[in-house]
């Protein structure tokens, strides 16, 4: 063995005797041994009337085997040099080892309990333990760990529990800090606070005692494996496919964008599907906390931000990047969340020549959206009067749009609307299409469609023109409802 640090003792065997009619006891671990007829399965606690989703069946003597046999594997297996070898030689390495140990322990499974033991104690010691075959799976949207006994996940736009569990809070507080030391971050009792993300871009945040009082907490936005593009928003019933048209116009256009919405109403995912649309010639610059965006076009600078290191100093703002990105030659700038005074760098990016620039926040409609780009600018200590920071905004951004997660757990856009201009003290917006809600189906799901406002010549039309897209863009405004 390889990296052995002791002997595997005088016992050669490499794979696990079949169950024997009659096992002996083991001297020591009497909870080791798993006896044939299981015990009923003990899920993680939960409050009455709770679904509990339940993604694999343990018992409760599994998890005191697996802890047993976990155990024996760290006192075995010399890490420094494990971590020489790759992913798959590794695997292979710890499976054979625990496959020694069952039959040292005599440990009686069937083939397969033993299977998920392997792949279990290899997730722990290589991967992100329990949470393997929640980032496996496509159709979770969230995974959020409240402690080391509650799971929840998002499927569909709603939330359930799970009965996915941890050893105990120390495995899951190993688990975040594996996660955020891939990309240069740190979490623990003295930064308890951490934004991050895992390699496939799908964004993390953990916060960990003593703020969480509970164990640490665990979020992950799961991001999709097959990118969605706008014809699947469509599929989805997210937009119409002349609203779709109308977005595929803004996008090639060059307009200037904002994409408001409320938390997981999809806007980074909106943001990605637009981004589809810019031309692949066009040097595209993206500012983000934690990067998730995937823009396919060959020539993308990808910025992000850094938190300070333990001194306190070494901090890099989005208002740093932001500023940043004007003296490197953007033809368009992303910001992945507006959330300070950088809005007042976006603006200015997006009034100086940088058409097409993009940027999400949290609002709940287009005009709150707007207040809230002024609120920014105010809070970051710019000292404007009011009316010349709306002449900014009014002079910079071309088209809200605002997405939004109903009642039922769908996402929809629910509007697309244009800033007209200045009228005294008061922005003045046009709708150019509206989600009207119908009501909802026998199955509970909300019935609607977007629906035109009788605009027959947006704003944008010269700038439409002006890329020859006017036909398009008259055929998509005729064929609104």
């Amino acid at each position: 063995m390889a990296f052995g640090k002791k002997p595997a003792g005088a016992q050669p065997a490499a794979v696990p005797p079949p169950a024997p009619a009659a096992p002996k006891p083991a001297p020591k671990k009497a909870a080791a041994a798993v006896p044939k007829p299981a015990p009923v399965p003990k899920p993680a606690p939960k409050t009455d009337h709770e679904p509990v989703r339940r993604i694999e069946e343990r018992s409760e003597q599994y998890y005191q085997t697996k802890m047993t046999i976990f155990n024996a594997l760290i006192d075995t297996i010399d890490l420094s040099q494990l971590a020489q070898l790759d992913a798959e030689s590794a695997r292979e390495e710890i499976r054979d080892i625990v496959v020694e140990i069952i039959a040292i322990k005599n440990v009686v499974m069937s083939i397969s309990e033993q299977e998920q033991l392997l792949d279990d104690i290899c997730n722990d010691v290589l991967g992100y333990g329990p949470l393997e075959p929640l980032l496996a799976r496509d159709d979770i949207a969230d995974i959020m760990v409240n402690g080391a006994d509650t799971t929840y996940i998002e499927v569909n736009g709603k939330i359930e529990r799970t009965n996915i569990r941890f050893r105990d809070n120390a495995q899951l507080m190993n688990i975040c800090q594996r996660i955020v030391s891939q990309v240069g971050r740190r979490v623990d009792e003295s930064s308890p606070i951490c934004d991050a993300r895992l390699l496939d871009g799908s964004r993390v945040n953990v916060i960990a005692p003593p703020l969480a009082i509970d164990g640490p907490t665990l979020t992950i936005r799961k991001f999709k494996k097959d990118k969605l593009r706008l014809n699947d928003l469509v599929n989805f019933g997210s937009i119409s496919p002349a609203g779709a048209e109308i977005l595929r116009i803004i996008g090639h256009a060059r307009c200037n964008i904002l994409i408001s919405g409320g938390t997981g109403s999809g806007k980074t995912t909106l943001l990605n599907c637009l981004t589809g649309f810019i031309e692949p010639g066009e040097r595209v610059i993206t500012c983000e906390d934690s990067a998730e965006l995937q823009l396919q076009q060959p020539h993308v600078v990808r910025l992000e931000t850094r938190p300070p290191n333990i001194e306190g100093s070494g901090a890099v703002s989005m208002r740093d990047l932001v500023k940043n990105c004007l003296r490197m030659r953007p033809e368009r700038i992303i910001v992945g969340e507006v959330r300070g005074p950088e809005a007042f760098d976006l603006l200015q990016a997006m009034n100086t020549g940088h058409d097409g620039s993009m940027g999400t926040l949290h609002a709940n409609s287009p005009r709150e959206a707007l207040s809230r780009v002024e609120s920014m600018i105010t809070m970051g200590g710019f000292s404007l009067p009011a009316k010349t920071i709306r002449e900014m905004i009014v002079g910079s951004i071309d088209v809200v749009v605002q997405a939004s997660r109903l009642r039922d757990g769908s996402r929809k856009i629910m509007c697309v609307t244009e800033v007209m201009g200045l009228e005294g003290d008061t922005i003045i917006l046009q709708d150019i299409l509206k989600y009207e809600i119908d009501g909802e189906d026998d199955k509970g799901k909300i019935k609607g469609a977007h629906r035109g406002t009788g605009i027959g010549r947006p704003r944008f039309w010269e700038r439409a023109s002006y890329y020859s897209l006017e036909r398009d863009l008259a055929r998509a405004l005729d064929s609104l409802d």
